[in-house]
């Protein structure tokens, strides 16, 4: 359980900077969605952009049977390797937006 509560913290604390950083364009609202109960965990973008309607999920991670599960990452910054800084790791990071082939060819969990 302490490893569970260690990686919540984690993955909080990488997605709360990003939710600090807003567009530089358009009326754009960042938000952070935290379900702890669950362990799913997202940045959101939602708002407008000149005519254009936004609606994006930036960041995705799930804490799935102990293991950091990133299901999507839309930002330029390597989160894998920011978990790995953080503590967790690289056997504890399934790259969950690779297929379950390719992820053998990574030097983080399969699965």
């Amino acid at each position: 359980m302490e490893k569970l509560a260690q990686y919540r913290q984690i993955v909080q604390q990488i997605l709360q900077e990003y939710s600090e950083q807003k567009p530089a364009y358009g009326n754009i609202e960042v938000e952070k969605i935290f379900d702890t109960e669950r362990d799913h965990y997202q940045i959101v973008h939602v708002g407008w952009e000149g005519q254009d309607w936004v609606h994006s999920c930036i960041i995705h991670i799930d804490i799935k049977s102990a293991k950091i599960w990133l299901q999507w990452n839309g930002t330029e910054d390597d989160i894998a390797a920011n978990l790995v800084t953080a503590g967790v790791p690289k056997e504890d990071i399934v790259l969950g937006f690779q297929s379950p082939f390719m992820r053998k060819f990574t030097e983080y969990a399969v699965g």
